[in-house]
């Protein structure tokens, strides 16, 4: 199996689930909290490709210096790990994660005022792949189940969606799969 390109940041959503993630405020402070990954739930790639990400897959990343973004975007940073504003919590349900938002910074409160209203309701992820299992499925199908994975950052997300990048990656090591395949059968 070629191994995934670590050069490049992974990013997956949970688009059509249920992301359980809310704007309120706490003693008058907003905040944006929630589950922005759900273990065991599968997310489509493409045809015939689908993945997973098995519990405590971001544990040994947790303490890293996490950011929770808007859309992915670096330069609408809502909280931080280093910087006391982010928490993050890893629980057999998934990836948990709170931000506390600063009243000061305009976009990030235009984006709680988003979440709170319900305007924006899904999230995404940005990540490293370290190891996953792979599985081709007796229909031709292939489903990855991401074990371990270093933590980049979270997003609430307008528009959620994996990148035409993450797609043609996995493309070619579902036909790299079939042709070792293919040449094992010779």
């Amino acid at each position: 199996m070629e191994k995934p390109n670590r050069n490049e940041i992974q990013t997956r959503t949970l688009k059509g689930l249920s992301t359980d993630y809310t704007a309120r405020s706490d003693d008058g402070n907003p905040v944006i909290e929630g589950y922005f990954s759900v273990y065991n739930s599968v997310y489509d790639i493409a045809p015939g490709m689908s993945e997973s990400i098995a519990p405590g897959a971001f544990h040994n990343s947790l303490s890293n210096d996490i950011r929770m973004l808007v859309n992915h975007d670096t330069t609408l940073v809502v909280g931080r790990t280093s910087a006391g504003t982010l928490t993050l919590r890893d629980d057999t349900h998934g990836l948990w994660a709170s931000a506390q938002v600063n009243p000061k910074d305009s976009a990030a409160m235009d984006a709680h005022a988003r979440v709170e209203r319900g305007d924006v309701s899904q999230a995404s992820i940005g990540f490293n792949i370290i190891h996953e299992d792979t599985e081709i499925r007796e229909d031709g199908s292939v489903h990855w189940t991401i074990t371990e994975a270093e933590l980049v950052e979270v997003s609430v997300c307008t528009f959620p969606a994996y990148t035409e990048t993450n797609v043609s990656a996995r493309s070619k090591q579902k036909e790299e799969l079939f042709k070792r395949k293919l040449s094992a059968w010779k």
